[in-house]
């Protein structure tokens, strides 16, 4: 079986049109739709074949890649696509979607006889357009040396989580993940929006803890977005950050846990979308600390 192959990959976001650019780059053939065109058709400068539906995008695809905003959109998508797709195929499903809607995509894809395999990813833009996400993935052990060439052009490791019936591990390991990028990113914002109003100067407490065991490269580097007002274009939107939020609480709740933290974070960012933010970086959310505009 030769790795190049026909890709579709359906969702041109931050995310998905990153995915795309490393694909053709990686000398396979690329099938793109996104629901609006022109976010899409600047692929086409890359190589890719731009599709004005779903169902014309995955025609005589080998993989689907979905990279959409959450589980109602992707299940809608995949739907529409159902006319083209042929049995047999595989579907590799990026998003972070949540347990629940997992269940209901393997469900579509038992029913439409497609090889299914849930791989979100872990990272943002930079590492996105560097081919350099962590993709973890779940799914049947045969048939993934057809998918693996795929994971490898968007990623520098695949962590295999689960094999047949263990598709939503993936996803669950993605929500512990998040749930630690979220809160962290709000603890940031807090923690310079505090300094703001004490009259602390920023740089006076990445001073006091620089090279200890509080130090770390992503509160520098979001942090920086703030200070530098670099929060677009977005590595990782509020308002995609806000969905992921209620996911992480939604899915404690329903297995007996209290997350207090992951709850704040959610109402921060909800905050941040609703003061104007939502397309920004999730760092945005450092707006929230305060009662107006910033």
């Amino acid at each position: 079986m030769t790795d190049k192959l026909t890709v579709s990959v359906l969702g041109t976001g931050i995310m998905g049109a990153a995915m795309a650019r490393n694909l053709a780059r990686g000398g396979h053939t690329v099938r793109a739709w996104n629901r609006n065109y022109a976010k899409a058709e600047p692929l086409t400068a890359d190589g890719a074949f731009v599709a004005d539906t779903p169902a014309e995008a995955v025609r005589g695809a080998d993989v689907v890649l979905t990279m959409l905003h959450d589980g109602a959109a992707t299940l809608d998508v995949m739907r529409q696509a159902a006319p083209e797709l042929r049995p047999g195929t595989a579907w590799v499903q990026s998003a972070t979607a949540g347990i629940e809607a997992i269940a209901g995509l393997a469900v579509l894809a038992r029913q439409l006889e497609l090889v299914f395999y849930d791989a979100p990813v872990l990272g943002t833009r930079q590492p996105a357009e560097a081919g350099q996400l962590l993709v973890l993935a779940a799914g049947p052990v045969d048939g993934r040396e057809r998918v693996t060439p795929v994971l490898d052009a968007v990623g520098a490791r695949t962590v295999w989580t689960g094999a047949d019936g263990a598709e939503a591990t993936a996803t669950r390991l993605k929500l512990v993940a998040n749930s630690w990028v979220i809160a962290t990113t709000n603890a940031l914002g807090e923690v310079l929006a505090l300094a703001q109003a004490l009259g602390v100067d920023p740089q006076s407490f990445f001073d006091a803890i620089a090279g200890g065991p509080l130090d770390m490269g992503y509160l520098r580097a979001k942090s920086g977005l703030i200070l530098d007002d670099r929060l677009s274009p977005a590595q990782f939107a509020v308002a995609t950050a806000a969905k992921d939020a209620r996911l992480i609480v939604e899915a404690g709740e329903k297995n007996g846990v209290r997350l207090d933290v992951a709850a704040a974070s959610a109402h921060r960012l909800e905050r941040a979308v609703a003061q104007g933010h939502a397309d920004k970086d999730m760092a945005a959310a450092y707006f929230a600390s305060f009662d107006e505009q910033h």
